[in-house]
């Protein structure tokens, strides 16, 4: 089933200017067009928007910081595809040494993640300091 952009945006809870500009840098490929010329986006699209909307709104990613981890999601679901599709075909050793390949995606994700949680978590932790403060100080 194809979509028009206003269904997508509704779906995604973005606006159509932020789907068209997801498109022109890259983070979601040209979706197909009508015979008017009217953009036709597809499950994969809208899908694809919804992992964007997390990464940015719960890990808090900047713009760039989405690109990147979407980037390393898309190499590790490339890796993915290809080590199903060889699996049978390979010994065990063989599919140790693919899966060795994975480490470094997937590491380069979690530590994307680490890194916005140490700083979430320093932020916490002045914001506690403070309420402490403001409790003690309501105390006397």
């Amino acid at each position: 089933m194809l979509y028009k952009i206003d269904d997508v945006a509704k779906e995604c809870g973005l606006t159509k200017r932020s789907i068209r500009y997801y498109e022109e840098i890259g983070l979601i490929p040209p979706p197909e067009r009508s015979e008017g010329g009217f953009r036709l986006y597809s499950e994969m699209h809208i899908e694809r928007l919804k992992k964007i909307m997390n990464v940015r709104d719960v890990l808090g990613f900047s713009l760039q910081e989405v690109q990147e981890y979407m980037a390393i999601s898309e190499a590790f679901e490339e890796f993915r595809q290809q080590y199903r599709e060889s699996k049978d075909s390979m010994s065990e050793e063989e599919r140790r040494e693919k899966l060795l390949g994975a480490e470094p995606i997937l590491a380069q994700q979690l530590n994307m993640i680490d890194e916005k949680l140490k700083k979430m978590n320093e932020i916490r932790s002045e914001m506690n300091e403070m309420y402490q403060r403001v409790i003690k100080a309501l105390e006397k």
